[in-house]
């Protein structure tokens, strides 16, 4: 079984995402920062990290390129619903550090799903 690992400051979007790929048939565990995140995926790495770009405390880009010193061909999908400036303005950042795909918010439940799928095969 396929473990992800997602990363999200909000709680019910976090939850919801949860749900969703536990019901696609993941293993599924949850952070709601880059640094819990990172303890986590130490103790019980995932196939594939979704992480939010905006986030207190460690944001999301310096949480893809902790990540990816710890394993470089790893697996991450990058969320935004931008900030001060728009999602457009972040995600291709994520990209360019090493995110696979990235999702601007919102986004649909079947577009998440179909991103994981295209991930993890």
């Amino acid at each position: 079984m396929k473990r992800i690992l997602i990363v999200d400051d909000d709680e019910a979007l976090r939850l919801l995402m949860c749900q969703v790929l536990v019901r696609a048939g993941y293993e599924v565990q949850a952070a709601e920062s880059g640094a819990v995140a990172l303890k986590l995926f130490r103790q019980q790495p995932a196939d594939l990290v979704i992480t939010d770009i905006i986030m207190p405390e460690m944001e999301g880009l310096e949480t893809i390129i902790e990540f990816l010193k710890q394993r470089p061909k790893l697996k991450i999908l990058a969320i935004s619903g931008g900030g001060r400036f728009g999602a457009e303005d972040y995600l291709p950042i994520a990209g360019a550090l090493g995110a696979a795909l990235t999702l601007a918010k919102p986004f649909s439940l079947e577009e998440l799903e179909n991103a994981v799928r295209s991930l993890l095969g």
